[in-house]
């Protein structure tokens, strides 16, 4: 396949989000190829199951080819590059794409973070609060939710992130550097999360932020060419996927250890069994119904989205603030699934 050159916008998006670059391959498949690329990453939501199952593939038949990344910026530059139709990203780094003009859609709340991500603090490292990781340092994956929040709530503290030694890691690079002993702290979401708490004190979290005015949230984005084309896998998506999370708050007691849904979010998701009950009951996950809502993809995305924008814009993590980014939203295909 002949490499195309990147446009303006996504050499834009490319450099705002610091990865490097990567060219641009030719357009995304058609309805007629009937194959997709889906890039996921390692929260812990129902939909891993359905990822596990092969379901998605039954019912749309579609050749769908699952790729795990580190974070939302990976996924992000992906997508950029025209590998990658379909992927989960935080709200952060959504923000950041929609500002650098990335021709993308939120098409689904995959979950509402609340208090799933946390700011914790090594136990023996003297600090009891957020002002004290002054001269610290912190981990966190660049450009995602927990970058942001960690971001607003040094600000909120009275810390210049410039006294901070903020680094930018993968979540497994971030698990590692913990067990070293490398790192002072870190602002993360499970699996890694559980896994540093049983040494470390939580200083704030996703939710604490969020009733300050700064809401997250984990969405799924597509290139909204390759949708356009392809609705009918849109709308089967989002029904399987509405349809799975609904069959979790159903049927919580029964998703347990020994169940064969835990088990697939455990295997897709890397964490270990016992940690995914506890990791599903921290996240919110809106039905078809609230998707619709003015909470989410009726105008509060857009609208988180912007302020989020706002913030990378004062912090230097993004150059200009986009006019709109309610066209970054669309409810189209929940409408459709619900008809």
């Amino acid at each position: 396949m002949t490499d195309h050159p990147l446009s303006t916008a996504l050499l834009r998006v490319a450099a705002a989000i610091g990865l490097g670059l990567l060219p641009l391959a030719a357009r995304p498949a058609l309805a007629a190829d009937k194959e997709v690329t889906f890039a996921h990453q390692d929260m812990v939501v129902p939909f891993r199951a359905l990822i596990d199952s092969g379901e998605i593939e039954k019912a749309t038949g579609y050749k769908i080819n699952w790729r795990k990344f580190g974070g939302g910026g990976d996924v992000v530059r992906a997508m950029a590059s025209g590998n990658v139709q379909l992927g989960e990203v935080g709200s952060s780094p959504i923000a950041t794409a929609a500002s650098q003009g990335l021709d993308i859609e939120l098409f689904w709340i995959l979950d509402d973070i609340a208090d799933a991500e946390q700011l914790v603090v090594r136990k023996g490292s003297g600090v009891t609060s957020i002002a004290g990781l002054k001269s610290k340092t912190v981990a966190v994956p660049f450009v995602s939710t927990s970058h942001y929040q960690l971001m607003f709530a040094l600000q909120d503290a009275g810390v210049s992130p410039k006294d901070v030694k903020v680094l930018n890691m993968r979540p497994p690079e971030i698990a590692a550097a913990w067990e070293r002993g490398d790192i002072d702290a870190t602002f993360i979401w499970d699996p890694v999360l559980t896994k540093i708490k049983a040494n470390g004190t939580v200083l704030t979290s996703a939710g604490e932020i969020s009733k300050k005015g700064k809401a997250t949230f984990d969405g799924i984005v597509v290139d909204r060419a390759w949708a356009a084309a392809n609705k009918p896998f849109m709308v089967t998506l989002v029904r399987m996927i509405a349809a799975k999370d609904a069959e979790y708050k159903a049927k919580k007691a029964s998703w347990t250890i020994d169940s064969p849904d835990v088990k697939a979010v455990a295997k897709i998701s890397g964490s270990d069994l016992a940690d995914v009950p506890p990791s599903l009951a921290s996240y919110g996950f809106p039905t078809l119904q609230d998707q619709a809502s003015a909470t989410w993809l009726g105008g509060g995305a857009a609208k988180a989205l912007a302020a989020t924008a706002e913030f990378l814009k004062e912090q230097n993590r993004v150059q200009a603030v986009a006019p709109d980014y309610g066209k970054f939203v669309t409810g189209e295909y929940v409408d459709a699934a619900m008809k």
